[in-house]
């Protein structure tokens, strides 16, 4: 299991592993989970990170520091407060049009869901089977791993949801995804950028405006 974690540098499928071990997924499941166990307990360099059905080896976070000195790497920054907002909405909500995430949001999210699009924190997974048919979009395995998220089960709790079932952005009223991206980088990830604010000219709505 750990060559072929090593060999990929990308999350492997526990179906692969299991075709290539002849194990069943129960088994192949509770031994990843004991050599993660084992990285962890005996603080090696390497983690185990599972992303939903898939499973990838990076680098311990406990070290980050010391891999950006080696490589030149800058430090991982915050997403801006406009991608959180859009994360959020679409993690909860997903799969869900930009249409959905704009009137949450009450704003135009089209240039902040590009970005996320570039770096593969969101992807599209089909179209909404009414006129226009627009695009759904969906979170990816990078978002579970940029966040250390096992699978989406594992996002807290949503607070605040209105009568109507309906998310609303405000103070206290969604869950916080805020934080610096994970400080694991699997095997060859280049450096990280800041995802940059929405242009200034954008039509805003302030939170508190959104919560009240």
């Amino acid at each position: 299991m750990e060559a072929i974690l090593f060999a990929s540098g990308e999350p492997v499928h526990i179906d692969r592993i299991c075709l290539a071990l002849d194990l069943d997924k129960d088994t192949a499941e509770t031994l990843l989970q004991k050599l993660g166990d084992h990285y962890a307990y005996n603080r090696r360099g390497v983690r185990l990170t599972r992303m939903d059905q898939s499973w990838q080896l990076c680098s311990a976070p406990d070290y980050a520091d010391v891999i950006r000195k080696a490589f030149e790497i800058r430090k991982s920054a915050k997403l801006s407060q406009p991608a959180l907002e859009v994360l959020t909405i679409i993690a909860y909500y997903q799969p869900t049009t930009r249409a959905y995430v704009d009137q949450v949001r009450g704003v135009d999210s089209s240039y902040t869901m590009s970005l996320l699009l570039e770096r593969k924190l969101i992807e599209e997974c089909g179209r909404l089977q009414v006129p226009g048919r627009p695009h759904l979009y969906r979170t990816t395995k990078e978002f579970l791993r940029v966040f250390h998220l096992g699978s989406l089960e594992e996002l807290p709790e949503m607070p605040g949801i209105e009568a109507d079932g309906q998310l609303r952005i405000g103070v206290g009223g969604a869950p916080d995804l805020s934080g610096e991206l994970a400080e694991s980088e699997p095997a060859g990830a280049s450096e990280t950028e800041e995802l940059p604010e929405e242009p200034e000219d954008a039509d805003q709505t302030t939170l508190d405006d959104l919560n009240g």
